[in-house]
């Protein structure tokens, strides 16, 4: 299969690039519009403690995540579309059936309904985005996909909440609605792969030595677990942020997805470049750094214009830290294994916001919210301990793997490695 469907080996804004791009900010736009929604909806409805509100947000995620552990294989013997079709139809309708949710339990069982459609269709986005981008644009293609979930992620939970205070719950569900309807016209004009994804040039039965999906390679381990701290920081955010607003006394807290928004938009262009040119040693601790910062920040306002300034070092942070995180992750395993490596990128910020939402409302139960995102904030500073650490023990490595391998004749495999880790296996 050609790098992309145009035939073109460096072009990165093809048609299908644009327009899965746009399909997945839709997609998105659904899902952040009714997750921050949720909780205000179900606590005042419901009347619920925080600990209920945590479940009901991570069943979702754990349901997705159980989900790509098989997606990543289904890629690999399905067309993509198929794939795709079939996510978005259930992920529609369970949407649809939040509008008739007339009970706790019954809000937990469209929840896993919910969360097994989307890790389809994010997991099938992902990996078909990165078969169509050129291999040497990966961390600047991935940049500009990805501001498609970020400016979601950020602008959604405001345009959700403002819709619940001025209309209701129902309002959010049927706007959310129309949103994934959209998705379906343009896949009518978007040209799949007519096969299984694979190496370019790959016939469609692969040969024996072609590395087989795994459920989780182990290359991809060191950044699934920094994504993973990472956004259990956003965790708490989505969860309880309109609750902590009222604690503080701060009546509109959506401006800090739509201040965060509009920073992750400035500087996810530049991230992606940056990591092509420097690699994610340029990155990520800087990234790291700006979550922290944020976070204490956040915990200490008491006003809007100190929610704004946590917002945009916030929107920074994240810039930084989700494109680089992504393309590290498809760089470090083979062509035939993007699913996989899109599905762990997936999992590991599902994961993050799950263990964010059930770990820390517990937290803010037992104290509040500000000390929660107090917390919260020192889960980056295990991000650069675990960072920093691995990448020196990595290094120590080197010269004996490269020994090792000259020995047994496979000098080969060290082609192209640009960064220490890329050749621990």
């Amino acid at each position: 299969m050609d790098q992309s469907p145009t035939g073109s080996a460096s072009r990165l804004w093809t048609r299908e690039f644009i327009l899965f791009t746009i399909s997945n900010m839709l997609l998105y736009l659904n899902l952040q519009m009714i997750t921050p929604s949720l909780p205000a909806y179900v606590a005042s409805a419901f009347d619920v403690s925080s600990v209920w509100i945590s479940l009901i947000i991570s069943v979702f995620a754990f349901a997705a995540i159980l989900t790509r552990l098989f997606v990543g294989k289904a890629l690999s013997i399905m067309s993509p579309k198929r794939v795709l079709i079939i996510g978005l139809i259930v992920y529609l309708l369970s949407t649809i059936f939040y509008y008739f949710a007339g009970s706790v339990a019954m809000i937990l069982v469209i929840r896993v309904l919910y969360g097994i459609s989307f890790g389809i269709v994010s997991t099938a986005y992902g990996t078909v985005v990165s078969d169509i981008v050129p291999n040497k644009r990966m961390g600047e293609g991935i940049g500009y996909f990805g501001l498609s979930t970020s400016f979601s992620m950020s602008i959604a939970p405001m345009i959700g909440l403002w819709l619940l205070g001025q209309f209701g719950f129902h309002t959010v569900i049927e706007v959310a609605t129309l949103l994934i309807l959209l998705i379906f016209p343009l896949f009518a004009v978007i040209r799949f792969p007519s096969g299984p994804l694979q190496a370019e040039g790959e016939p469609a039965s692969m040969p024996h030595n072609v590395p087989k999906p795994k459920m989780m390679d182990k290359r991809l381990l060191l950044p699934f677990v920094l994504n993973m701290f990472f956004t259990v920081t956003y965790g708490g955010l989505i969860t309880f942020i309109t609750l902590f607003g009222k604690e503080v006394s701060i009546a509109n807290v959506g401006w800090f997805f739509l201040f965060n928004a509009v920073t992750i938009i400035l500087v996810r262009p530049f991230s992606g470049k940056l990591f092509d040119r420097k690699g994610h040693i340029a990155v990520l601790p800087l990234g790291a750094a700006l979550i922290f910062t944020a976070m204490i920040l956040l915990s200490f306002i008491s006003s809007t214009s100190g929610l704004i300034v946590a917002a945009l070092i916030y929107g920074m942070g994240s810039g930084l830290l989700q494109p680089s995180l992504q393309a590290w992750m498809i760089q470090r395993v083979e062509p035939e294994l993007r699913g996989t490596a899109n599905g762990a990128f997936y999992n590991s910020l599902d994961l993050g916001i799950a263990m964010g939402s059930l770990c820390l409302g517990t937290i803010a139960t037992s104290t509040s919210y500000a000390m929660m995102y107090r917390i919260s904030a020192f889960m980056m500073v295990v991000f650069i301990v675990v960072y920093l650490v691995v990448l020196m023990l990595e290094r120590k490595a080197r010269p004996q793997l490269a020994s090792t391998r000259n020995r047994s004749g496979h000098i080969g495999n060290l082609r192209g490695i640009r960064n220490v880790e890329d050749i621990a296996d």
